[in-house]
Formats: structure tokens, sequence, C-alpha cells
């Protein structure tokens, strides 16, 4: 039954993170997020951060969902993080601040961009928490503040901490959602009206600073941050369509000793989000299973395509019975070994084909009697350039005579054959 389900279930690509137990590389995955994918329905399928995986991407298919949550800090490379304005000093600052998120890790980056570029291609369902959200903005060309804390205090006067190294899972801070967006739909209950704020759990420094243009804002942080997008465009569960980002952690908005959310709405980016992975799976199954259109081989195609060219030049020359076809010899040739070798033919079919066979075998002495004629114009016109008026004058009196003898001595010939005609009439 398991191994059924395996095959029937859609599957969600999760990038692990790389850490360091007992002096070697260890991958892991936040089972919070494991354990909503598995209980809404879907497989989670866990793509390893080791050296080269970034190639491999095509063989983790069919993917039917991608979920991207913790990790590292982004290399800054891959945005305009020179724009940032923070000093060489205040860089080693954070620096030292965060020094277990700081540590960029290039392979995770490639591998994560690759596969947020391949969902954004396809529409595939996409949802980003925390990095995976800066990741996603970052793919479709937004940028990221480097350190929150340093770059917006000189923007805003109102400080806010975004995580607390002491309280990873208790700390929180609110956020203020906006009506009209997926994040109201799923709070709306836990919502006043007059505040529209719930309070969500964060752990990071960085942050969306610029927001990609496809993206609209769903919630903002007292200090400005934007706590979560999507793209209204690409927004329908039922239809298989999913990209989001939430820069808080709504898998971790939990009761203290409790798996209780502290609202409602907390899992419902998960549960929206596999049932637009369910769906996905759904219409790309049932695109794979409408017959796909016989393939031709290209050879006997391009055999077939010449054929038609041979056939239709030799049509041509049966019905004008004299056209120009000079240097189409060689297709004309096609046509008539072809005729010559397929003689499993009706009685019509056959005397169709051997009229128009005559007709391309004929073709080639044909050709020749043109050339012939065009050879000897060609010399003609060569000679009579040559001439002088006054022979040109008595070479064309001359044929003008020529045509009058030919032409009495037809009416002559016409008018004796009528009188043998009326003679034997007669006798008759």
């Amino acid at each position: 039954m398991a191994a059924e389900l395996s095959m029937i279930l859609p599957r969600v690509l999760i990038v692990s993170r790389r850490t360091v137990r007992k002096n070697k590389f260890v991958n892991f995955v936040g089972e919070y997020h494991l354990d909503l994918i598995v209980n809404y329905g879907a497989v989670p399928v866990i793509v390893p951060r080791v050296s080269g995986v970034h190639m491999l991407l095509e063989s983790f298919e069919p993917i039917h969902g991608v979920l991207l949550c913790e990790g590292e800090d982004i290399d800054p490379s891959l945005y305009e993080a020179e724009l940032s304005g923070l000093s060489q000093e205040e860089l080693e600052q954070i620096k030292n601040e965060h020094a277990s998120d700081t540590a960029i890790d290039k392979e995770k980056d490639s591998i994560e961009l690759g596969l947020a570029k391949l969902c954004l291609e396809r529409n595939i369902p996409y949802l980003g928490i925390c990095r995976g959200s800066q990741v996603l903005n970052v793919a479709c060309g937004g940028t990221l503040y480097q350190d929150v804390e340093k770059e917006l205090s000189k923007q805003c006067s109102e400080k806010l901490a975004h995580m607390d190294y002491d309280n990873y899972d208790g700390h929180r801070h609110v956020v203020k959602v906006l009506e009209d967006t997926p994040l109201h739909d799923w709070f709306k209950d836990s919502l006043e009206k007059e505040r529209m704020e719930i309070s969500v759990n964060s752990y990071h420094h960085q942050g969306v600073k610029k927001l990609a243009p496809r993206f609209v804002p769903m919630a903002f942080a007292p200090d400005g941050l934007i706590e979560g997008f999507y793209d209204p465009d690409t927004y329908n569960p039922e239809e298989g369509k999913f990209i989001m980002g939430l820069q808080f952690h709504p898998e971790r908005m939990r009761k203290s000793d409790s798996d209780d959310f502290d609202y409602p709405g907390c899992p419902s980016a998960y549960q929206e989000f596999v049932k637009a992975v369910v769906a996905y799976q759904k219409k790309l199954n049932s695109s794979a299973s409408v017959p796909k259109p016989l393939k031709i081989d290209q050879e006997l195609e391009k055999k077939r395509k010449i054929l038609l060219r041979s056939f239709s030049i030799a049509k041509n020359v049966y019905c004008s019975k004299g056209c120009n076809i000079s240097g189409q010899e060689s297709e004309l040739k096609v046509g008539a070994e072809f005729l010559e070798a397929n003689t499993a033919l009706s009685i019509q079919q056959e005397k169709r084909l051997t009229q128009m066979g005559a007709t391309v075998r004929s073709a080639t002495a044909y050709i020749e009697k043109l050339k012939m004629n065009e050879g000897r114009e060609k010399f003609a016109r060569h000679v009579i350039e040559k001439m002088s008026i006054e022979q040109m004058s008595d070479l064309l009196s001359f044929y003008r005579m020529m045509a009058q003898i030919c032409s009495e001595a037809l009416d002559k010939k016409f008018h004796d054959l009528m009188v043998e005609d009326v003679s034997e009439t007669d006798e008759s």
C-alpha cells in the first residue's frame, strides 16, 4: 500500500541544509515542514546539499511543488548588495554577530535558485519560508537588506528585533496583515479590524529590500520590512497555481509545550500549497495522458518532401507541355526512380502514373533540347550583334520573303487536301 501511495501522491522538493555534527557534514530539514507536507497529502523529496546537485535537478522529475526554507545568507553578489551603504566595519560586525548565517553556501544558492527559476518557468507551485522567500525575490530580480537592523535603523526610528538567539521558537513580533490577500483570508478570524495584526515567529537578520515587480506585499513589520508576498497572477490553489514567500515561520508558531498553533490560520500556507501541488500533479498527468502526435522519422520526412517536389515539377511539365525547368533534372530523376520501383498500383493509378512517369523520364531529353535551342539562340544573338545595320536589314528582308513563301506553300497544301476530300466524297 505504501509503495502504491508513493506512486500516486505528488512530490514536493525540499533542499536540505548542511551543518557539522561529530566533525563531519550532515544534511537536515526541519521536521515541522515535513510533517505538514505529509499531513496534507504530498510526499517530501529531500534534495541533498552536496556538490554538483545543482547540475542534476532534472533527475528529481517529476516535480509537483518546491518548498524552500531555512539556510545561510544568500551570496550578496547575486543581487545589488553594493547599494546597501554599509561600511566595511559594519559588514565585519554583522559577520561576527551572525557567524552561523553569514557563511555563504554557493552550492545551496545554485540549487535553490535553479529550482526557483524552474518553478517560475513552468508555474510549479512554490512556497518559500524565511530564506526561501528571499531566494524567490532574488530569482525574480529583487534585492535584500544585508542586515535589516543596521540598514532599516537608518530609515526608521522604530527598532525591531527580528531574531532572538536565546529564544529561537518563542520569539514573536507583530506584523500588519493587508486586506484582500491570501494571508488575510487565512488569519481573518484572528485579526482585530482596527489593528489587523498578528504576532509571528521570525529568525532572520536579512530580508526583502526591493520587492520584485511581479509580487504584491501581504504583511509588513512595524519597521517597514515586508514579511510576506505573493504573485496574484499565479495564485489559484484549486488550479495548481501558487507562488508565495513568507519571511516569518508559521510552522513554528505554536503554544508553549504544545503542538497547538497560535492561530487557526498558521498551517494554511502549507495546506493551500499542497492543494496547489495536488492540482498541478493532476494537470500534469492529464496532459501526459493525451496521445502525442506521431513523430515522423526526420529522414523519411525529408525523402517525402523531395518526392513531392519531383512530382510537382513533373505535373507542371505534363500540364504545360513546355515549361522552362532548366536546372531541375536531378529532382525529376528522383520521381522517375520512385515510379519505376513502386508497381503495386491499381489499373487507374498505373495508367495515370505511367503518363506522369513517361513525362518525368522524357523530361531530361526535353531539357537537353531546350538547352540546345538556348545555345543556338545565344550564338545567333552574338553573330547578329556584330552585323551592320544594312546587313541586319537584308537579313530581315530575307526572312520575311521566306515567311511569305512558306505561307503560300502551306495555303497550296491545304487547298490540295480539301480538293482530295471533296473528290473522295463525290465518288462515294
